[in-house]
């Protein structure tokens, strides 16, 4: 059965430059709704998500990169029609010629590099649901396919926005949503390195991400490079659950044994400053959403998705 879980947030209206390089006027959101994605239900993607937010136009795409992610999870790069805008951490609708049901995938790049390049990035865990399952078997470089975008789970500051500190929370695959808003802070942060007047003002930001070992830890690489590039602003934490052999030596610095715990999960709340975004499994997400209350983070400061 699913249960719905609730997301806080604030509603305002922003402008910012669209991929064509167009000013955008849209109402940002981190408000009330309902966010249950719920995979091994007949019901599908586009039913779960009828009540979320979502663009009005669908897009179409190329498929122009397939990476080898893990021995799990396969990540596209597509290329994307220039009016395709996102903010980070929402999904899309995907739609495959011939495939009858759409898929719902969370964009893992930033939209600094859909800027840049044009393109955005989806990492697919391999499932017998049948979009999925078309991305691990059948999908090759150049197929088309078409996307909306959507989703109320989104980090896009003002500069005129006070300055938070980000902890990210991620289980799984639930990591890739919050990859994309980690990136997202490290290109407002090189874009605003001093934190002059007339950009945003970014504090610090620290992932804690589980998975079952760490060849299941998704960009782990990127994501040290990240830390490593901008140590006094951003930190995270490995935790593998399954894995008996030795680490990496070159993970060991940031891997942990266990999940990831109430007290180090604590050691990163400041109620004033810490905003804090989680997505996972229901039973993790809702664990420690009871932690970060308890340590005394008031709910509009906690914004999660279930992936159920």
């Amino acid at each position: 059965m699913s249960v719905p879980c609730v997301l806080f947030r604030v509603a305002r209206s922003f402008t910012l430059l669209g991929a064509s390089g167009g000013l955008l006027r849209r109402s940002s959101v981190l408000c009330r709704t309902a966010i249950t994605r719920k995979i091994t239900s007949k019901m599908d993607h586009l039913e779960r998500t009828a009540s979320n937010y979502r663009q009005s136009g669908v897009y179409s795409a190329r498929v122009c990169g397939i990476m080898e992610e893990s021995e799990t999870v396969k990540r596209l790069r597509l290329a994307v029609h220039a009016d395709f805008t996102f903010r980070a951490g929402q999904w899309v609708d995907f739609f495959i010629p011939g495939v009858e049901k759409a898929g719902g995938f969370s964009i893992c790049s930033s939209p600094g590099l859909l800027q840049r390049e044009g393109v955005i990035e989806l990492a697919v865990k391999y499932t017998q649901h049948p979009p999925a399952h078309w991305i691990h078997t059948r999908c090759v470089v150049d197929s088309l396919v078409e996307m909306r975008v959507g989703g109320d789970f989104f980090y896009d500051p003002l500069p005129s926005d006070p300055s938070v500190d980000l902890l990210l929370v991620a289980g799984g695959v639930g990591i890739n949503p919050l990859y994309s808003i980690l990136t997202h802070a490290a290109d407002l942060l090189r874009q605003n390195p001093h934190n002059t007047e007339g950009g945003y003002n970014i504090g610090s930001t620290h992932l804690c991400y589980s998975a079952k070992n760490t060849q299941e830890l998704l960009f782990k690489k990127n994501i040290i490079d990240i830390c490593q590039e901008f140590p006094d602003k951003f930190s995270c934490d490995f935790h593998v659950t399954a894995q008996t052999t030795e680490f990496d030596p070159q993970l060991q610095p940031y891997v942990n044994r266990g999940r990831v715990s109430k007290e180090k999960l604590r050691g990163h709340v400041d109620p004033d400053t810490t905003l804090c975004y989680l997505c996972g499994p229901p039973p993790m997400i809702e664990s420690l959403v009871q932690t970060l209350l308890d340590s005394g983070l008031s709910q509009d400061r906690i914004l999660f998705e279930k992936w159920w």
